[in-house]
């Protein structure tokens, strides 16, 4: 079964979206986190559209060189959240499924919060509930040493460009921690390298609002993290079920890192596969 390549137009922009899957499957939307694009998710799309299911990955806002508006502004979580519903809409589908990765899987926690009658379940990769997170923040030492990159990311100044990008992108190779395929690591940093790219990518950061809360989510729901993950620490793992209402199961990958869809394909698909299955018996 192969990828099949499209563009998406939605609310004046055009998106680059990848498919795999019958056309008449449910449809399950994917997004990526950072620094990675939609094809990040090609192994597991690929499994799961041959257990039937229409998966569509998308480069997502400032991801795609056709959405890449100007200005941190453009990057309010609101807005890549209207951006998937747009998505879903353009595809056809009044409901579906939505899965997300690092920064995706917080655009899918926000959605399933504010639009819980469009979806049908989540599951997110890595990133833990917002609110879950935000309390490790305050209250986690460990959660805090993790996430002292944010900082300078959320810098207006372009020194996270700079820093990233200099000497053939050393630092911005690092941090996939010799766990993604290299030509996977090239083809990411090809794409960002395009001016205008890092800064919109890096505007996802910049335009956090720190104390706004997303709320409880009552859809089914699936976490997959992985215990060995150098950006997001056990403390808000943990703590995510408590800020899920409906049905809820942690699926915690020993000794996994942060990248699961590239280093855990098999896995993920299969884990994802029986939480699919399990919410359509209901």
């Amino acid at each position: 079964m192969d990828l099949r390549h499209f563009t998406l137009q939605a609310r004046g922009l055009s998106f680059d979206a990848i498919a795999a899957g019958p056309e008449n499957g449910p449809l399950l939307l994917c997004l990526h986190g950072f620094p990675q694009f939609a094809d990040a998710w090609s192994g597991v799309m690929l499994r799961l559209a041959q257990a039937g299911w229409r998966v569509v990955a998308v480069d997502q806002r400032g991801y795609s060189p056709g959405a890449r508006p100007a200005g941190v502004a453009s990057y309010r979580i609101e807005l890549l959240v209207q951006d998937v519903l747009a998505w879903a809409d353009a595809l056809g589908a009044q409901r579906f499924h939505l899965a997300g990765h690092d920064w995706g899987g917080m655009v899918g926690w926000a959605l399933a919060a504010a639009h819980p009658e469009r979806l049908l379940t989540l599951c997110v990769l890595s990133m833990p509930h917002p609110d879950a997170f935000q309390d490790a923040l305050r209250h986690d030492a460990d959660q805090r040493r993790r996430s002292i990159y944010m900082l300078l990311f959320r810098l207006r100044l372009p020194l996270a460009e700079w820093l990233l990008l200099a000497r053939d992108a050393r630092v911005l190779r690092r941090a996939y921690q010799g766990r993604v395929p290299a030509e996977q690591v090239q083809r990411n940093v090809e794409r960002l390298r395009v001016s205008g790219a890092l800064s919109a990518a890096l505007n996802w950061y910049r335009a956090i609002q720190p104390r706004r809360r997303v709320g409880p989510v009552g859809v089914p729901t699936l976490f997959i993290w992985g215990s060995a993950d150098q950006a997001l620490g056990a403390t808000a793992a943990h703590a995510t079920g408590r800020q899920v209402a409906g049905p809820y199961r942690l699926e915690v990958l020993p000794g996994a890192s942060h990248w699961l869809l590239e280093e855990h394909p098999d896995t993920v698909a299969r884990t994802m596969l029986q939480h699919l299955v399990t919410a359509a018996r209901g």
